[in-house]
């Protein structure tokens, strides 16, 4: 799948989950980062931000790390420690991020987020679950 087809899957899931913002990355084992291939919604200065991320810091890194979703309900306020300080300036409220597996294994990572605050639903985690499953096998 190239960047034009990741990108429109991006568009399509952004759409059903109702946010503005998706990013779509690739684990490359041997560095342990995970490397922007595709993204919807994101203010141009923070590209560089997001282009690289290492495993275990940010949104991203602690979804690749601990193989499972992280979800955040307002960004904005968030005082976790999780996002990473750039993340302020996405506008995001809530964001959810899903690895992506190829197989058992974690291949990259799937995130969206929206402009308001939102917690999101058990349901929902479910389902960008599944979208991430359907993307394992085009991060080989």
């Amino acid at each position: 799948m190239d960047k034009i087809a990741l990108e429109k899957t991006l568009r399509e899931t952004l759409a059903q989950f109702n946010s503005e913002t998706g990013t779509i990355h690739k684990l490359h084992e041997p560095t342990q980062l995970l490397r922007l291939v595709a993204q919807v919604g994101l203010p141009p200065q923070l590209l560089d931000v997001v282009s690289i991320i290492p495993v275990g810091k940010g949104i991203a890194g602690e979804c690749a790390q601990k193989n499972k979703p992280v979800s955040i309900c307002n960004l904005q306020t968030d005082s976790s420690g999780v996002a990473k300080p750039g993340a302020k300036q996405t506008g995001v409220g809530g964001a959810l991020c899903v690895p992506i597996r190829d197989g058992d294994k974690i291949a990259g990572t799937l995130g969206i987020g929206t402009s308001r605050q939102h917690e999101f639903t058990a349901e929902e985690t479910s389902a960008l679950e599944e979208i991430g499953r359907s993307l394992g096998e085009f991060l080989k």
